[in-house]
């Protein structure tokens, strides 16, 4: 059996004197999305900064490909909330911001900013884009150096939700023609469920896993889907204690609503 490209297992992880995660674990195979949801405070942050190479001080084991995460490896790509695009740098040398500034003339930059829909912006400044064309910049940035893992905090959350949509699929398009694996935190439920092959969900304090839904839906799928709307619910029980209670669609699959739109649950607010 070959082993996971991600294999996370985290004891305990302290800021000062508040313990922040207790005993975290799970892995990730090749080629699959998986998402992170839970409370705000409860870790998920601080694990994807972890893997990144970013923090050390934590009890357990990281294994990125079979290696310890280490700071600027090629292995892993980061996207941010934000873009956090270089203002005085044009778009295609942010993009080829691994191989300083001259990279924004490898042949690699042409190829990713084509794929996002952004050659003809090659040479503009960050504030001549919209935040969505900010955003699918910073895709092919986190894409520039072939990471096996891509990790992404909350990429989507500040754009409307006709462009959050777009980039989703945009993203699963590209990162599946990358075979990149991702592993991302969102608040929104819904995304975790139209993006994912597994949602872990987290709970706290301190972070820890409440349980894991496996998604199970063949791609590309029906945001009006109501197995899909039912794994969103699942995910919601298991953010509120429950327990998932999924229906069973067996006899068709494909089973949609129709015109109706489905069980939005976007985001959630929980007392700290």
């Amino acid at each position: 059996m070959s082993q996971p490209l991600l294999a996370l297992a985290v004891k305990a992880k302290d800021f000062q004197t508040h313990h922040v995660i207790d005993n975290v674990e799970f892995s990730i195979d090749q080629g699959q999305v998986v998402s992170l949801v839970g409370p705000s405070g409860c870790g998920k942050s601080t694990l994807l900064r972890i893997i990144a190479g970013l923090g050390s001080d934590y009890q357990g084991e990281v294994r990125v490909k079979g290696e310890r995460p280490h700071l600027h490896s090629r292995d892993v790509g980061f996207i941010f909330q934000e873009p956090r695009l270089l203002p005085w740098l044009t778009v295609a040398e942010n993009v080829g911001f691994d191989l300083g500034r001259a990279g924004g003339k490898h042949p690699r930059v042409h190829e990713l900013l084509t794929e996002v829909g952004l050659a003809d912006f090659a040479n503009a400044y960050p504030k001549q884009l919209s935040g969505g064309m900010a955003q699918r910049a910073a895709i092919a940035r986190g894409l520039f150096t072939q990471p096996a893992l891509l990790l992404l905090d909350e990429p989507f959350s500040a754009v409307d939700a006709f462009t959050r949509m777009r980039l989703q699929d945009l993203l699963l398009s590209i990162t599946s023609h990358h075979d990149t694996t991702l592993l991302m935190v969102t608040h929104d439920v819904n995304e975790s469920a139209y993006l994912s092959d597994r949602v872990v969900v987290m709970a706290s304090r301190p972070g820890r896993i409440s349980g894991e839904i496996e998604i199970g839906l063949p791609r590309p799928r029906d945001r009006r889907n109501l197995q899909l709307t039912q794994r969103a619910a699942d995910i919601l029980n298991l953010l509120n204690g429950g327990q998932p209670d999924s229906l069973d669609f067996s006899e068709n699959p494909e089973q949609s609503v129709g015109c109706r739109e489905p069980l939005f649950i976007s985001r959630f607010n929980f007392a700290h």
